[in-house]
């Protein structure tokens, strides 16, 4: 009963109500009602958070006896970001717009080699009037600029999100209301989500049926061209991946769900680390193997083995990191 008394004596000390306690402790305002009227008892985790969010101990909360608030140190030094309506929603905003450049970006660099394989097929298998080499070397040339693109989208998008990136890396409150705009969206969003994932599912599942055609063909270039193709499938279901995942990342955030749960944090920075290094490691390979060997129109296959195996990479981390929890 000291525990329900505390509580309902530091909400009101703040002014709130038991529906603003609730949505910044993320819980029903059934579950603080509960407490208040000391039907149920908070998780040790919800205690904590209360010390936090009220500024006291948890020995505080935790003595069966009232008495003037223990506060903890440094809690006015550090005080807790807290994310009001319009900053939520101007998040959610800018992440929408987000997912469509990184989902484009991301497009640009897989499909970059596009011109190298076409140009080399036309030199190779045609009359036209140009050789090999020349046809190689305009094809290495247009990646660069593409690829220059896409990073400069990345870098741009990068540096929009960064008064945001706080979500991911510092402890943080919603003020009454984002709670339930966050939930709202997510509703809204659900099937438009489900849809972009089943979509990109079967267009890269789908893939592979043109290569597959190609190699039935006589024709070299129309099976060159038919790899082109299977480029651009993998492409549109990779962009359609980004531009789900990024927007419902940014709900789950603001609604510490999923991988940003407090205990999926850990998980998600540790699966990012090693997503980073896979990726820079695929890059440095293709890069020697490409400029050692000068096959530039052989060295591309790197791409499409590395995103198979990088569903490999990604369930064992995630089985490993569930072991070693």
């Amino acid at each position: 009963m000291i525990l329900a008394d505390k509580i309902i004596k530091l909400r009101k000390k703040n002014g709130w109500s038991q529906e603003e306690l609730a949505d910044k402790m993320n819980v029903s305002r059934q579950a603080v009602s509960k407490w208040e009227a000391a039907q149920t008892t908070p998780d040790l985790e919800k205690i904590l958070q209360l010390g936090n969010l009220f500024g006291v101990t948890t020995d505080y909360l935790l003595k069966d006896e009232m008495e003037d608030e223990e506060f903890a140190e440094g809690v006015e030094d550090t005080p807790v970001r807290k994310i009001s309506l319009a900053q939520a929603n101007e998040y959610i905003e800018q992440r929408k717009e987000a997912s469509k450049k990184i989902a484009i970006a991301t497009f640009l660099c897989i499909v970059s080699v596009i011109p190298l394989l076409l140009l080399t097929a036309i030199s190779q298998f045609t009359d036209l009037p140009i050789s090999e080499d020349i046809a190689a070397g305009i094809g290495v040339v247009a990646i660069f600029p593409i690829v220059a693109i896409a990073v400069m989208m990345f870098v741009r998008t990068g540096f929009k999100n960064a008064p945001y990136e706080f979500l991911e890396e510092e402890p943080f409150e919603t003020e009454y209301g984002v709670t339930g705009l966050a939930k709202e969206r997510q509703k809204e969003y659900r099937d438009t989500y489900m849809k972009c994932n089943y979509i990109g599912v079967g267009t890269c599942v789908l893939s592979p049926v043109p290569l597959l055609c190609g190699t039935f063909a006589k024709n070299e270039l129309l099976m060159m061209i038919l790899l082109c193709v299977t480029i651009l499938m993998v492409g549109i279901g990779t962009m359609l991946f980004i531009v789900a995942g990024v927007r419902w990342a940014s709900l789950q955030k603001l609604l510490k769900e999923g991988d940003y749960a407090e205990k999926g944090k850990k998980k998600s920075k540790i699966s990012e680390s090693i997503e980073t290094v896979y990726w820079l490691a695929v890059t440095a390979i293709y890069l020697c193997w490409s400029f050692l060997s000068g096959d530039w129109n052989i060295t591309w296959v790197v791409w499409p083995v590395a995103g198979v195996l990088s569903a490999g990479v990604e369930l064992i981390c995630k089985l490993w990191l569930d072991k070693k929890e």
